[in-house]
């Protein structure tokens, strides 16, 4: 079934406005058919797709962009996963732009395979280049306060810090940072990579993210179609505690504080 987002409110990227604030992608699913009804059910409207992919590679345009396609209200994100550095980001975007029509690129750029971590200096440089090329660039990157104001500052229309690496379920472990860096920015900040359950995502959408990309979570889920609706319904939760506002941390740790006191009704009645 289909999982409406509850809190009527939207948000901007590229001048391009969405209601989710769930973001999908297309990777490790067992079959077509199954990731578009994962999708579907997500209510996702932004979505990630490899290069490789959109150029009809392995999982090529056949057997996956036909179910994509079909999805309705579906802008599609071509990212630049492979590339080494930012030569081979940009002509990847470029050629993502021509196939897809997009004008969204989430730029990836990950030279060891071993951890998968972005380059934040091949990334700023391929994001600044982009930018001016008038792309809506969407940068996976550190969580670094000092990077995502750079990017910020060339132009990007969102930033995509890490939660934690790429596929490794370790959820938001860079959570300090991420406050720090939700706290400054003056554009979206989605969180890319890492969460491993609808809690985390949650989480992020309390600490005033304005998304959360999910792939590996749910295409490696037991059911994928059920797990992207629990996605779904813990993003919109989220958000809507964020909105609500979260009651403040008590100051002492060791100290608690009764909402009930029962001093008084405990007390003797005097005559």
């Amino acid at each position: 079934m289909e999982v409406p987002v509850t809190v009527e409110d939207s948000w901007n990227a590229g001048g391009h406005r969405f209601s989710s604030r769930l973001l999908m992608g297309t990777g490790k699913f067992r079959d077509a058919k199954t990731m578009a009804d994962a999708i579907r059910t997500s209510g996702a409207q932004l979505v990630t797709v490899a290069l490789r992919r959109l150029a009809g590679g392995s999982g090529g345009t056949d057997d996956l962009l036909g179910p994509l396609l079909e999805l309705p209200g579906i802008t599609l994100m071509p990212n630049t996963s492979g590339a080494r550095n930012a030569a081979e980001a940009i002509r990847a975007a470029r050629l993502g732009r021509e196939l897809s029509g997009s004008p969204f690129v989430k730029v990836e750029i990950h030279p060891d395979p071993r951890h998968l971590m972005p380059d934040p200096i091949e990334t700023f440089e391929a994001a600044r280049v982009l930018a001016s090329e008038g792309f809506a660039v969407m940068p996976y990157m550190p969580a670094d306060p000092v990077l995502a104001r750079r990017l910020e500052d060339a132009g990007c229309a969102s930033l995509m810090p890490l939660g934690s690496p790429i596929g490794s379920g370790r959820g938001l472990a860079t959570a300090g940072m991420l406050r720090i860096i939700v706290r400054d920015a003056r554009i979206p900040v989605i969180v890319d990579a890492g969460i491993r359950a609808p809690s985390e995502a949650a989480a992020a959408l309390e600490m005033g993210c304005e998304a959360v990309l999910v792939n590996s979570a749910v295409a490696a889920a037991g059911d994928p179609v059920a797990m992207a609706a629990a996605f779904a319904r813990a993003v919109a939760a989220g958000r809507d505690a964020f909105l609500a506002g979260l009651m403040p941390r008590g100051a002492d740790a060791a100290m608690a504080s009764a909402t009930s006191p029962l001093t008084a009704f405990l007390s003797p009645v005097s005559p």
